[in-house]
């Protein structure tokens, strides 16, 4: 786990770092059972990072995230990412800025372009020869059985 008080910035490859003063930290009330500590403690963590309007963000890693989040980020372009997993605060906030760096690490893995690619001439005559196969045993079926009429 990440130490809070150590960590002031989230490295999330080695072409981008995000310092922890642009993440916001919102601390609710849990849900689900608990009794009086669920209802008295703000245990439930909400991590949220403006991607529009960060300074560490190139435009490409912004239209990358943009693009890539684009159901998790609302209209103002803001990600959040919810944890109620523990009944410690800070251990659920540990685990929200663990999941909040490899989110935005899998939205930046650029996708690999396609090669296209034709079928070689062997595999172009096995696909034919298979096809002459078919053909003649469906060919067969039909004269071996006399024709009532």
């Amino acid at each position: 786990m990440l130490q809070m008080e150590e960590a002031t910035n989230i490295d999330i490859n080695e072409l981008l770092t995000i310092p922890m003063s642009e993440l916001q930290f919102r601390f609710t009330t849990s849900r689900g059972p608990g009794g009086q500590h669920a209802n008295r403690t703000a245990s439930r963590v909400t991590l949220l990072f403006d991607i529009s309007s960060s300074p560490s963000l190139d435009e490409t890693q912004r239209s990358l995230l943009l693009s890539k989040l684009e159901s998790r980020i609302d209209n103002k372009g803001i990600v959040s990412v919810e944890v109620q997993d523990s009944r410690s605060q800070l251990q659920n906030r540990e685990i929200a800025v663990e999941r909040f760096r490899s989110l935005i690490s899998a939205a930046l893995v650029q996708p690999k372009k396609r090669r296209s690619t034709r079928p070689s001439r062997a595999v172009k005559e096995q696909r034919l020869a298979a096809k002459k196969r078919k053909s003649a045993v469906k060919k067969e079926r039909g004269s071996k059985w006399p024709s009532e009429g």
